[in-house]
């Protein structure tokens, strides 16, 4: 699993797997999408405006990546 934060979108990703493959994104609501796999498995969430939804400094606690601008 693979959790990454893009703070300039404010945008949290939840990763459960993470091989190259074509996924379907399905809105649940205005700030959660589902990544769904050909075999309708869910691959992914992504929230958006994740700060105003979820307690941000709690979760990220855990380890996680936050990708290098360049």
């Amino acid at each position: 699993m693979k959790i990454s934060y893009d703070d300039k979108a404010d945008l949290l990703c939840l990763r459960f797997d993470e091989q190259k493959q074509e996924i379907v994104n399905q809105r649940l609501t205005d700030d959660i999408v589902l990544d769904i796999d050909v075999g309708g498995m869910i691959v992914g969430i992504e929230i958006l405006d994740a700060s105003l939804n979820i307690d941000l400094k709690r979760l990220l606690q855990v380890a996680y990546e936050v990708p290098k601008a360049g």
